[in-house]
């Protein structure tokens, strides 16, 4: 392909922001024709978001970088056009929602770049109609964008898109917030807008279980920005998953699912991609006979080596008393009583009772709009409620200050923006232990030793802002835990996390929670609460539908229905397998035969 052919031409393009020491991406080149869909993979800060912020000139016209080699959308150079030039040819969904909506209704938020482009005001309205209906939306036209979920700010950031008609779309996670079927949802969007030829997309995403089905062609950084891979999906995902497995980038789960089993002797060529892959490539081999495995252990166990143990030093009284393992029959450190929320007019949350033990890891699961991220919220302090009662380690959530609070409850927002106070990323690590009044030289070494823990190190003078969206989360994380209290609370915590991060930053929950530590997480990773959760807590329409054991949860095939849900991509691929009745049960990546000499499950 010419470049005067291709829709989007990146050719040795290297973008270094202000005061960074390295560049990201490095070398990449690639072109995107008409109705074709690239996805672009790589490990966290490896320049993937901000080389799409270089295609509609927001870096470096907004952004200031040193950008070389060149950027062309048909036919323009995207650092010598104007950002408002580019935006009638490049239509953004960024990893934040939130960084892009600016008006008070979500019609008057589709119509707004319609309306900038001059167009005649039936053309605005149905084309803001026609998008609004495509991602489930139209029916809350006149309500303020604030009052969606995160999942539905995802979607509306989505419509804003599409509504612009333009012919290149360039989408950063637009799936990261959204439940299974609303993932489902928007890819049958996508796929309908480029069936005709007449646009490309490229997508960076991380869940790529549901995106594959969409994705023409893969393109890969490695660690340092450099382009690795561009070829076709089945040249890249399935003959380089060894090497793009220890990269640490994201792989669908049936994909990593096959590369255990075809390291304990399973044929699995070609190597599956989807559930339905995997479950015909066991289909169409004899079941195989082993030794009766070893027990699994605790359903949480993690499958990823585990981080480095904890720093004693870094001990506070809070983790101290969390210290020893929870017994079976813990008393309750969380409790919630009676909880109703309302925004506006709205009743969010009804009536919710529920009360998790101390030393617990526990899941809070639901389609968007379902009430998750409000109850981790009130839970938290981080919102009052109006009626009801919430208690954390003793504690009346609404009767006690934030800095109390804090010693026994930290919390992660779905956003990280939203938590960063500081001007670099080692003075938001210290800030909660210097408001504690701690010696300085504590604090520097606690804060030195956090940084090291999350890959921070080389980053510790950076703007949280100027951080990638996986080194932003981990920040965040950080923050929270670095005070040691007892509770820990995140929402989305995995989210912009390349999968090796994700992997530590489980992990390092799972050390936590070995050591005592209650862990509550909201997220839409069906996966990763099989993985790693010991109860799950389900919300629909505000209410709790089952709060339970996380095995006996995604039993009740009604009961995932009925939440608006989908079962985890391995229970989907393994469940009722009667040609491998020994792999029938199996919803843990951990719990699969890996290597020459593993056994079976039985």
């Amino acid at each position: 392909m010419t470049d005067t052919a291709a829709l989007l031409s990146v050719r040795d393009v290297s973008i270094t922001y202000d005061g960074a020491g390295a560049p990201a991406p490095a070398a990449a080149s690639f072109d995107i024709a008409r109705g074709e869909v690239v996805l672009l993979l790589g490990p966290s800060g490896s320049g993937k978001s901000t080389l799409t912020l270089a295609m509609n000139g927001l870096v470096p016209h907004a952004v200031p970088a040193r950008v070389t080699g060149t950027i062309r959308v048909e036919g323009l150079d995207t650092a010598r056009t104007t950002v408002a030039e580019l935006s009638t040819h490049v239509g953004m969904v960024f990893q934040d929602p939130d960084a892009q909506l600016v008006t008070g209704t979500l019609l008057d938020e589709v119509a707004f770049g319609p309306e900038n482009l001059r167009m005649p005001v039936g053309d605005v309205l149905e084309r803001a109609e026609s998008t609004l209906r495509r991602v489930g939306l139209w029916d809350r036209r006149r309500e303020n964008p604030d009052r969606l979920s995160g999942g539905g700010r995802q979607r509306l950031a989505i419509a804003c898109a599409l509504a612009m008609g333009s012919p290149l779309l360039v989408l950063d996670e637009p799936t990261a917030n959204l439940d299974p079927r609303g993932i489902a949802d928007v890819y049958r969007a996508l796929a309908d807008l480029v069936a005709d030829g007449g646009r490309g997309i490229l997508l960076v995403e991380h869940n790529l279980d549901q995106a594959i089905e969409l994705v023409d062609r893969v393109v890969v950084l490695d660690h340092a920005g450099r382009m690795i891979a561009d070829g076709a999906v089945g040249d890249v995902l399935r003959g380089r998953a060894e090497e793009l497995d220890s990269l640490g980038v994201w792989l669908p789960v049936s994909t990593l699912a096959a590369l255990r089993l075809r390291r304990a002797g399973y044929t699995m060529e070609p190597l599956p991609l989807s559930p339905a892959e995997l479950r015909a490539a066991l289909d169409g081999q004899p079941a195989r006979t082993a030794p009766r495995a070893p027990a699994a252990g605790p359903p949480t166990r993690n499958a990823a080596t585990p981080a480095s143990a904890p720093d004693p030093a870094a001990a506070t009284p809070a983790t101290a008393a969390a210290a020893a393992p929870a017994p079976a029959a813990a008393a309750a450190i969380v409790s919630v009583s009676g909880l109703t929320v309302r925004r506006g007019r709205t009743t969010v949350l009804h009536d919710v009772d529920l009360e998790v033990r101390a030393g617990e890891f526990t899941a809070i699961v639901g389609a968007n709009g379902a009430g998750k991220t409000t109850l981790l919220q009130a839970i938290a302090g981080v919102i009052r409620p109006p009626r009801g009662t919430v208690r954390v380690a003793g504690r009346d959530v609404a009767r006690t200050d934030a800095r109390r609070l804090s010693d026994r409850i930290g919390f992660v927002f779905q956003n990280p923006e939203h938590q960063f106070i500081a001007h670099t990323a080692f003075d938001e690590l210290a800030h909660g232990l210097r408001v504690r009044r701690m010696p300085e030289h504590d604090v520097r070494s606690r804060t030195l030793a956090m940084l090291d823990r999350f890959g921070l190190a080389d980053y510790r003078d950076v703007h949280p802002f100027q951080l990638s969206g996986g080194q932003k989360r981990r920040l965040s994380v950080g923050t929270a835990l670095i005070t040691g209290a007892p509770v820990l609370a995140l929402d989305e915590p995995t989210f912009g996390q390349d999968r090796s991060r994700a992997d530590e930053l489980l992990a390092l929950l799972r050390e936590l929670h070995d050591e005592g530590t209650t862990v509550l997480v909201v997220t839409h990773d069906m996966q990763l609460v099989t993985d790693h959760a010991d109860r799950t807590v389900v919300l629909a329409g505000g209410r709790i539908l089952r709060a339970g054991d996380t095995d006996v949860v995604f039993a009740d095939d009604d009961l995932i229905e009925r939440s608006g849900l989908l079962p985890p991509p391995l229970r989907r691929a393994l469940r009722d397998l009667s040609s491998h009745p020994a792999l029938a049960e199996v919803a843990r990546i951990a719990d699969l035969p890996d290597g020459p000499t593993a056994a079976v499950p039985r």
